[in-house]
């Protein structure tokens, strides 16, 4: 019995190391990565695996063995089981022949397969959670980092402290402990120091002392905290709002072909941890003048498989988008993220606008509908003729200079009308309707009517927007140009301005249609931890004098410069009053801090540090009306003599 039971212990080693390295290569990449999880799971692996081979083995060994091995005379059973002599006789014989030709390591190369897949699948598997882990944290928050930073901290000696940060649940980051170094946390963390009477110095002046709980502090800002005299940073990486980037179209106004069917639009909306909502906002305008209709409606675009970006594209028809020739379609995105309180963010206006029939007018609805005399000719009309005299004296170089100024002065008279009617427009006095504005007497000739000028009305001056009144004074010094060079009888250098004052004209035709946003007040944030709670250090009246300065500096903040540019003592609350000034004026994490350093050095009494934090707090100083100087005082030898006798 002793010999078969060997036989089947040998199959049994040789398949287990046939399976041995599938079972490593399977923990490795979780071992690497020092996931406890992983390790946990892929060691669940290896225990079923190798349950399932030893069953295996322990059903199917006689077939291999009979397989493998034709001596045996398919009897490898009566290894395992010989109950008569005559069988036991048999079995001495098989042993016998087993002896020369065995060899178990073929046997289970042939019978066990190796089954690496499995350990690419593990090593697919632990690569993607690395992955994960390195793109959904930093450095100092990563997962896999969390049992090192939990041994530091279990290994902290006693009397020390021990760093336990809980980011916000929607930025999907774990929470982690560590011993006390630098690190940097999402905001809105919540950051807790456990240990035995220990107290904690923050840069902000607060204090936190540990006991039986865990001093805890929420991170709103970068800051640095102390522990019997070593510092350590505390930087907080800002939740950013979403970022919103339209890619197509690439002008904020886009201008279809006239036979265009389609319009491109393209978004990228992108966030540091996931973009919860994002609509694009759609407003087709229709019509012109008063007669201008509005149609709104939302697309919301569609989730990503990386919760961290939207992009999206669609190739628009006309139709979809419901355009027609001459209307105008608006869009702008509007996405939010999953924080809370929750950022938001929208893009700006974009326009796509679609001609309309070219119009063969030259007034704008956006101007008032007048009556148009008859002897009143149109910017264009005035080209035409400009380039008709222009083409006549080159055809006759011999025309009479009497007719070319004839021409010339008649084409100006036209251009004279024309800028005389665009001008009422802005205000400026007009003899163009002259005639109108004064009846005639039967028999009388009315020397105003035909010498005189009328007044336009005052308020056609602030009929139009500042956008409108740009245009026209640039299409009227235009013509201003051209009626001079006609009147110099030099109509080719006219043409230039004529043509400028008719793109001019035609650009105010298509502005008689406005978009704007709807806005509304938002009023600020009430800070819920200090609203109700009765602590009124800091506060000041809203009422000031009638006739009190505005001043830019404050009168606690001058008193505290000159205290630090001496050795006296400092004023009651002055951290207080240097805390408050260096949060409100210094924006930058680094120098900010550097400052906070200053107040705690100079708290500690530092006497060299006072010249530092006097420097960073003028520095802070941007919108004083003169330069803070020094209080002079008069250095003579009485005075001299008379400090060095002091006690």
């Amino acid at each position: 019995m002793q010999a078969d039971a060997d036989i089947v212990a040998r199959v049994w080693r040789a398949a287990w190391r046939r399976r041995l390295p599938l079972w490593l290569g399977a923990l490795l990449p979780w071992i690497v990565l020092r996931s406890p999880i992983g390790i946990a799971a892929a060691l669940a692996l290896v225990i079923f695996d190798c349950w399932r081979l030893h069953r295996r083995v322990s059903a199917n060994w006689p077939r291999w063995l009979d397989g493998a091995i034709p001596e045996l005379e398919d009897s490898s059973l009566l290894l395992a089981h010989a109950p008569t002599p005559i069988a036991q006789l048999q079995r001495q014989r098989l042993l016998a022949r087993a002896a020369a030709v065995l060899n178990l390591p073929a046997v289970a190369r042939t019978r066990v397969r190796g089954g690496y897949h499995w350990v690419a699948a593990s090593a697919l598997v632990a690569l993607g959670v690395w992955a994960w882990g390195a793109r959904a944290g930093m450095p100092s928050m990563a997962p896999a980092a969390a049992p090192a930073a939990a041994a530091a901290a279990a290994a902290v000696a006693p009397g020390q402290v021990s760093l336990r940060v809980t980011p916000p649940k929607y930025t999907a980051v774990a929470p982690f402990e560590s011993a006390p170094r630098d690190l940097q946390v999402p905001e809105h963390s919540v950051v807790q120091w456990c240990g035995k009477d220990a107290v904690i110095e923050l840069s902000d002046g607060q204090q936190l002392k540990t006991g039986a709980a865990c001093a805890q502090w929420k991170a709103t800002e970068s800051v640095f905290w102390r522990l019997r005299g070593v510092r350590y940073n505390l930087r907080v990486t800002p939740d950013q709002p979403p970022l919103i980037t339209v890619t197509a179209p690439t002008d904020m106004v886009q201008v279809l072909a006239a036979d265009a069917n389609s319009a491109a639009i393209a978004v990228a909306v992108r966030d540091d941890y996931q973009v919860a909502r994002a609509t694009l906002h759609l407003t087709l305008a229709r019509g012109s003048g008063e007669n201008i209709r509005f149609s709104d409606r939302e697309v919301p675009l569609p989730a990503s498989s990386d919760p961290r970006a939207r992009n999206w594209s669609r190739q628009w028809t006309l139709a979809e988008l419901g355009m027609e020739p001459g209307d105008e379609l608006y869009f702008f995105v509007r996405a939010a993220d999953n924080a809370e309180p929750v950022h938001g963010a929208q893009s700006p206006t974009y326009t796509l606008r679609l001609p309309g029939p070219v119009g063969t007018e030259d007034e704008t609805s956006a101007l008032p509908m007048l009556v148009k005399p008859e002897n009143l000719r149109s910017q264009r009309q005035v080209i035409i003729d400009t380039q008709q005299l222009i083409a006549d004296m080159k055809a006759q170089p011999k025309m009479a200079a009497a007719t070319v100024r004839s021409r010339s002065e008649s084409i100006a008279g036209d251009q004279a009308q024309l800028r005389r009617r665009y001008g009422q427009f802005l205000g400026e006095e007009s003899s163009l309707f002259g005639g109108d504005d004064h009846e005639k007497e039967e028999g009388k000739h009315d020397v105003v009517a035909e010498f005189g000028h009328a007044h336009d009305q005052a308020e056609n001056a602030t009929l139009f927007d500042e956008g409108t009144k740009k245009v026209l004074r640039r299409a009227l010094s235009a013509m201003w140009d051209a009626e001079k060079a006609l009147r110099a009888i030099t109509p080719q250098p006219a043409l230039a301005p004529e043509h400028k004052a008719l793109e001019a004209i035609k650009q105010l035709q298509q502005a008689d249609r406005i978009y704007l946003h709807k806005t509304a007040f938002a009023p600020p944030p009430i800070k819920e931890e200090l609203r109700m709670s009765g602590d009124v250090v800091g506060a000041k009246s809203y009422r000031r004098a009638q006739d009190a300065p505005n001043d830019a500096v404050p009168a606690e903040v001058r008193e505290l410069l000159r205290a630090l540019g001496g050795d006296g003592a400092l004023p009651a609350l002055w951290s207080r009053t240097a805390h408050d000034w260096i949060r409100a004026r210094i924006a930058g994490d680094d120098q900010r801090l550097q400052a906070q350093r200053a107040v705690q050095d100079v708290a500690d009494g530092c006497a060299t540090c006072r010249p530092v934090l006097r420097a960073w707090i003028r520095g802070a100083i941007t919108d004083a009306p003169v330069l803070l100087q020094a209080t002079p005082s008069a250095s003579t030898p009485f005075t001299q003599a008379w400090r060095r006798a002091a006690p």
